[in-house]
Formats: C-alpha cells, sequence, structure tokens
C-alpha cells in the first residue's frame, strides 16, 4: 500500500492545475488547445456532412446572429484579459441541424449546433442567447478538455490501486477496485454537474455582456422542466443538476451575473 500512495502523491505532484476566468474555479487540465483543435474541428465537419442542416432560414438566422454576438462578447472577454493566444485558436461556427432531439452543444474551439428540436424550448431570441451563453462556456472554460484530463487521472488510478494492492489477497483487491470504481465515478459524476453549473453562471454573463435578457436563462429551464415532467433519480447519480436547482440558482446568480457583465463591457470601452 506504500507503494500506492507514493504513486498516488507523485500523480498529483504533476497535474497542471489552472483557474477559470470569471468563475475563478480550480480546474485540472493537461490537454493543450493545440492537442485537442484540430480533431475537434475534424470531426465538426464530419458531423455536418452526416447531418442534414436546416433549411429554415428564420431560425437559422437567428441561430447565427446569436452566436456571432455571444462569440463577440467572449472574444473582447478574452482579448481583454491576456487570452489572445486562446481568442485566436477559435474558430467560431453556428449550425442548426434538422432533428427533434431537444439538444445543443459546443466542440473546443467554437464549434457550435442547435438541434431543431430544443427551438420550441428557447421560444424566443433572448432563450437562444441563454443556451447559446451555456454551450459556448462549456468552450470557454475548457470543459473538454478537463474532462479528457479527469478521464486519463482515473485510468492512471486505476493502474495505482491495481499496483497497490498486487501483494494482497484476492478478496483485498477486489473490495480496492470497486471502492475505486464506485468512487471514481461518483467524482466523475460530480465534475459534470459542476461544469454544468459553471456553464449556466457564464453563459449568463455572456449573454448580458452581448445584450439579451438575463431572466429567460431560468425561464428555458421552466420550459424545459415541462416538457420532461416524470420522476427523475437523485442529482447525485446525474450527469446534470435537476431543472429545478437550475432554475433556482440562475435566478439567485442573476443580479452577480447583471453587476459582472456591466463591469466587463465597462472595462472593454475604456
Amino acid at each position: 500500500m506504500k507503494k500506492f500512495i507514493a504513486l498516488c502523491m507523485t500523480i498529483f505532484l504533476f497535474v497542471e492545475c489552472s483557474t477559470v476566468p470569471i468563475t475563478g474555479r480550480k480546474r485540472v487540465n493537461f490537454v493543450s488547445d493545440a492537442q485537442v483543435l484540430p480533431a475537434s474541428f475534424a470531426q465538426y465537419s464530419n458531423f455536418l456532412k452526416e447531418n442534414k442542416v436546416s433549411n429554415n432560414r428564420a431560425m437559422t438566422n437567428q441561430v447565427k446572429e446569436v452566436g456571432k454576438n455571444i462569440a463577440a462578447a467572449v472574444d473582447r472577454f478574452m482579448r481583454a484579459n491576456g487570452m489572445t493566444e486562446e481568442a485566436n485558436a477559435y474558430k467560431w461556427e453556428f449550425n442548426l441541424i434538422e432533428d427533434k432531439t431537444v439538444n445543443a452543444w459546443c466542440m473546443p474551439g467554437g464549434k457550435v449546433v442547435f438541434y431543431t428540436g430544443i427551438m420550441p424550448i428557447c421560444a424566443n431570441e433572448d432563450g437562444v442567447a441563454a443556451v447559446m451563453g451555456h454551450e459556448v462556456a462549456h468552450a470557454f472554460a475548457k470543459h473538454g478538455q478537463e474532462r479528457m484530463s479527469q478521464g486519463q487521472l482515473q485510468q492512471i488510478g486505476g493502474i495505482a490501486v491495481a499496483l497497490g494492492t498486487s501483494g494482497s489477497s484476492e478478496s483485498s483487491q477486489q473490495i480496492w477496485n470497486t471502492a475505486f470504481g464506485i468512487g471514481s465515478g461518483l467524482g466523475m459524476l460530480k465534475f459534470s454537474r459542476t461544469h454544468e453549473r459553471e456553464a449556466d453562471r457564464l453563459g449568463l454573463v455572456f449573454m448580458i455582456m452581448a445584450g439579451y435578457e438575463g431572466t429567460e436563462a431560468a425561464e428555458v429551464w421552466v420550459r424545459m422542466s415541462q416538457k420532461t415532467k416524470g420522476s427523475k433519480g437523485p442529482e447525485i447519480l446525474s450527469t446534470h443538476p435537476t431543472n429545478e436547482s437550475r432554475i433556482q440558482d440562475l435566478r439567485s446568480y442573476l443580479p452577480t451575473a447583471k453587476q459582472l457583465a456591466v463591469k466587463f463591457n465597462s472595462q472593454l470601452k475604456s
């Protein structure tokens, strides 16, 4: 077991930590943009070839216009806060896909997809901005790279457990492996929920910076909750916070988001 402890300490000593701008959360990320962005751009291009882009001009134009405005706000913030190299690496693109799935996502580097199925939940331009801000925030905070880093650490931890218990009985090894599997799995779920809450808050700031009405962010989740009525499992076993907790958090964070948006916009103008 001493070897196990020593190996774990070595892992954490060499893990690179950084801070998410605005929220100040410490994150573990050792996956660089140079490693992930080329693959992200290629995957996005392939996705567009394999899926039908919507021919609804009004909805498409709305998604693209809102995306452009949110991205401009994020770009201004990054360039004003010493993140010019990162800002230059983004290749913003916004597309609406003909699909009934209620979903939207943003790949590392600013490649965004909305499905037509989420547009009724957005309901209006401010709703589109709320979803757009949330998805763009995932890329801004490098949640994808962080999840990749966490996955690699989870694999290393599994190896460490195997090495640390190699001299133990088979039953003892099974107990340690099971405990590690459950513990690390719940830990990954918690990280995912943390990412979602952080993207909610960052997205709220970004949409207000871009001139949209922040109160609509919580209303998106009110509509989502109405659409997905039914029993839910416990939040601890979910990758996402409950709709109810998101609504409450967005409403309580709104005054802070407004203050931050005003602060950042005034700084950018000076």
